[in-house]
């Protein structure tokens, strides 16, 4: 990557990762807290409808009020703004190095190219990150007045550390693994929708025969095309792999492995006790909360990364 308008293309691609990560957690959190306790609720009645506002109740008149439904921010702001910094910075660099190998810097990739970057983006970032996620989970799935329930992040980590080892860091990462498709599935229809509205709008601008300079504006994306690009490809890879997010939060949670010898019981137990909703617990609300969170995370993206560069050479 080269260095442009004084800052790295790098720098530039972390700091909009981050504070995409930032401002989406700040705003949607709890409905993320009302998921992750649909997700690890093992009776069968937690997938009928109904359910976010059986939790919503209960978190509110149990737990504390509004302020209950911010529990476990810290480890998910801290999870979300490093995750998406890191996932940024690698996937860019790993397009760049597939376009260096094939000897053509400006060469448009293909489908197959962006499933691979960001799909070795996702491994990396998942393997960093892991820790943080298993302290969110178990942090959002109980309310602070649960018994043996972590008080704070600090906390939760030290207690895991002596009771579990650091192999307990590292609980849910198989599906967390297997999670990396979903990304990796978002990005290539993400980058793919983007590339088709650019060609839509650059032959629109020739075909209104307008100046060079109005044909240069014209062919950038708006927030409307990030908008509609970003829903799309989000539904697109959501509902193909909703599943390994429950998966994932059994796995994390504090008992987890009294109940579940592996992935492979986890998927078991869950079918037979639960069948297949068992394994869309908490779509609906996961629904609710995804599109939200990818617009304001691509719109925060995208915008930081088109106006940081000139803003630091004050444009």
């Amino acid at each position: 990557m080269t260095r442009k308008d004084g800052l790295s293309p790098s720098l530039v691609e972390t700091v909009a990762g981050f504070t995409a990560g930032i401002v989406s957690t700040l705003c949607l959190h709890p409905l993320d807290l009302i998921k992750t306790r649909l997700q690890v609720d093992r009776s069968p009645s937690s997938s009928r409808v109904g359910g976010s506002l059986r939790v919503i109740r209960q978190i509110f008149h149990n737990e504390g009020g509004l302020a209950a439904f911010y529990r476990g921010l810290t480890p998910n702001i801290i999870g979300n703004s490093s995750s998406w910094a890191l996932y940024f910075l690698c996937y860019s660099n790993i397009k760049d190095a597939i376009r260096d190998l094939r000897g053509h810097p400006d060469h448009h990739l293909t489908s197959s190219d962006y499933f691979i970057a960001s799909g070795s983006a996702g491994i990396l970032t998942s393997i960093l990150t892991n820790p943080i996620w298993v302290l969110k989970t178990r942090m959002l799935s109980t309310g602070s007045n649960t018994p043996g329930a972590y008080t704070s992040f600090t906390t939760g980590a030290a207690q895991i550390l002596r009771s579990e080892g650091i192999p307990g860091f590292y609980r849910g990462l198989l599906p967390s693994l297997f999670g990396v498709s979903h990304g990796a599935l978002q990005f290539m229809a993400y980058e793919k929708l983007k590339l088709q509205f650019q060609l839509f709008r650059r032959h629109h601008s020739a075909a209104a025969a307008v100046t060079p300079g109005e044909q240069k504006q014209s062919r950038q994306l708006g927030n409307l095309d990030f908008f509609i690009t970003s829903s799309i490809s989000k539904i697109f890879a959501g509902s193909i792999t909703y599943p390994y997010q429950v998966l994932r939060a059994r796995l994390q949670t504090y008992d987890a492995h009294l109940v579940y010898r592996g992935i492979g019981d986890a998927v078991v137990q869950i079918w037979k006790k639960e069948g297949v909703a068992g394994f869309y617990k908490g779509l609906g609300p996961n629904l609710f909360r995804v599109l939200p969170s990818t617009w304001v995370t691509f719109l925060v993206y995208e915008n930081t990364k088109m106006y940081l560069p000139k803003l630091v050479k004050g444009d």
